[in-house]
């Protein structure tokens, strides 16, 4: 009974040969207990029961509660101690207990494995024992208290009970107990029983139970739901298993999960998300991923977003994970020719041509498609599929917000100077040839749009030069990283870009060169300065590979001295 339900309650009037039992002790409270037969009163409806009682309330028979009376019972609510939190000696009791209902119920199933009826009780008194421990989630100072008593073993085995619904109620505690929040409340408590997890080969089954989970049952395709949780959560913690979950055959059911052809919902998205954080930061499980024709698969559930815009936010953010997907598998080299060979530049190449929102995604794509050492078939190819007619109206202008979602301006032009100043690294000949001559087109437009870029990017980063050095000024302390991230941040690598393509039209065309110098006239910008960019650019090539990096540093000499 609740507070309002106390301070309108009215006792029914006993009536005259209704029994009446009393309470225990002089002072207890009266309750009279009568049935319809009793009272001889069956075929008086419940209506007019009552209003009797209204009418009875209402003739002063029954007192109504004084305001003395509400301020006490307030105040017995107030002072109601609260129930006691669990402590050891509860997760004690708690643990023997399940023990005892998981041998109870294996019990009755090994004695009557054909009649469920005689096992039934067992098992809803084993599915209140887990609902019981979702107690411990909140207390995470008890969880090495949970190792000592084996309670992550037991719970482990329970994952492969023939009732799903046992599964997914473990699925759903162990989603609780490795939760974000509940991890940083004691991190060396969580620590404990996560590391007995992963010793109890943790990744291994979850893995193995989430091919027995039926998803068109609601409570099943719950319980893919927390796994997937599950797995976010230990990668969060421990990163490195991530590459022990691609070995244990994760990713090969993210791929099934994504390609299957049932409606999209929040598993499939989830999928998306998990399969996108195993392949960010882990070389071997984009390998993994090549090996098991996931670029094909990938490229399959994008194709769809050519010409459809995602219909939700929800949706929207799984086209954005597919996105990140394929961008993270191109790092690794040989997964390049996969994406050639399963024609990703020319679906990249519709997609910039329809317009929709993939087309933010595909730019980042081709990006990572035709950059570094391994990026020459594809920058040879998109100037084969004519992607250049595609890439320099992007080039030319920068779209408004609304048709770049996921982009803002900045990563826009940067992406497709990128795109540009790569497709010049890796292409020659007659390829070669077709790019140059897209700067004398038009009256030198493209030229001007180099120009226009470079005095955009160069003001950004002599603000921030302004910036860094009134810190300095100000005795702040500055390492050397952090100043060149604060330059990146303002824009000092699209800029570096832009003059490296200005240096190589200039070298190969003396009447770009001549349109680059009046321009820079008019701005009295000295030509030196986009030489100086470079040599900075050149200085801090990457060094994952050495070969490339050298040839990219010789091929920059030249430039600097042909111009």
């Amino acid at each position: 009974m609740d507070i309002d339900e106390l301070f309108s309650f009215k006792s029914v009037t006993a009536l005259p040969d209704t029994p009446v039992h009393a309470g225990s002790g002089e002072g207890g409270r009266k309750r009279s207990r009568f049935t319809a037969a009793e009272t001889g009163s069956s075929s008086v409806p419940k209506k007019q029961h009552l209003q009797a009682d209204e009418n009875a309330g209402s003739d002063g028979m029954e007192p109504s509660i004084s305001g003395e009376e509400r301020l006490r019972i307030l105040k017995m609510i107030e002072d109601e101690p609260e129930e006691s939190q669990m402590d050891a000696s509860a997760l004690k009791r708690m643990s023997s207990v399940l023990d005892k209902r998981i041998s109870r119920n294996q019990e009755m199933r090994i004695k009557f494995p054909d009649q469920p009826e005689r096992f039934m009780d067992s098992e809803l008194e084993l599915h209140e024992s887990i609902q019981e421990l979702h107690a411990l989630a909140t207390i995470p100072e008890l969880y090495p208290i949970a190792v000592e008593l084996n309670l992550s073993s037991v719970l482990l085995s329970l994952l492969a009970h023939e009732n799903a619904d046992i599964s997914c109620a473990v699925l759903n505690l162990f989603q609780e107990i490795t939760d974000v929040e509940t991890i940083n409340e004691n991190e060396e408590a969580t620590g404990v029983f996560i590391d007995k997890l992963i010793d109890q080969q943790v990744v291994s089954v979850l893995t193995q139970n989430l091919d027995r989970l039926d998803e068109a049952e609601k409570d099943e395709a719950d319980g893919v739901h927390n796994t997937l949780a599950i797995f976010e959560n230990l990668f969060e913690l421990r990163p490195e298993l991530c590459s022990k979950a691609g070995e244990n055959g994760l990713l090969q059911w993210l791929l099934k999960r994504i390609r299957a052809r049932i409606p999209f919902d929040g598993n499939k998205l989830y999928a998306g998300e998990t399969l996108a954080i195993l392949l960010q930061d882990t070389p071997i499980n984009r390998s993994v991923l090549g090996d098991l024709e996931g670029i094909d698969i990938l490229l399959q559930q994008l194709a769809f977003y050519k010409k459809h815009d995602p219909s939700s936010d929800e949706e929207a953010e799984y086209m954005e994970n597919l996105f990140n997907c394929l961008c993270s598998s191109l790092l690794w080299g040989p997964n390049r020719e996969k994406f050639l060979k399963g024609e990703g530049p020319q679906l990249m190449n519709l997609m910039l041509k329809e317009r929709k929102q993939s087309r933010s995604g595909a730019l980042k794509v081709l990006n990572h498609a035709v950059s570094g050492p391994d990026g020459a078939a594809n920058a040879n190819k998109m100037i084969e599929i004519l992607g250049l007619r595609t890439l320099f109206p992007l080039f030319m202008k920068t779209p408004k917000k609304a048709k770049r979602k996921g982009l803002t301006a900045m990563e826009h032009e940067e992406h497709v100077v990128s795109i540009i100043a790569s497709i010049f690294q890796h292409v020659s000949g007659q390829f070669r040839g077709r790019l140059l001559v897209k700067y004398e087109e038009n009256e030198f437009e493209k030229i001007e749009r180099l120009c226009e870029l470079h005095f955009k990017y160069f003001e950004k980063l002599h603000a921030v030069n302004m910036s860094i050095k009134a810190d300095q000024d100000s005795n702040e302390t500055l390492e050397e990283d952090e100043i060149y991230m604060r330059k990146l941040d303002s824009g000092l690598f699209t800029l570096q870009l832009v003059d490296y393509i200005i240096l190589e039209v200039c070298s190969a065309s003396q009447k770009c060169k001549d349109k680059v110098m009046k321009l820079l006239m008019l701005h009295r910008v000295n030509f030196n300065s986009i030489k100086d960019i470079v040599k900075d650019y050149a200085d801090n090539i990457g060094d994952e590979n050495s070969q490339w990096r050298q040839k990219q540093q010789q091929n920059i000499e030249l430039l600097l001295e042909n111009v």
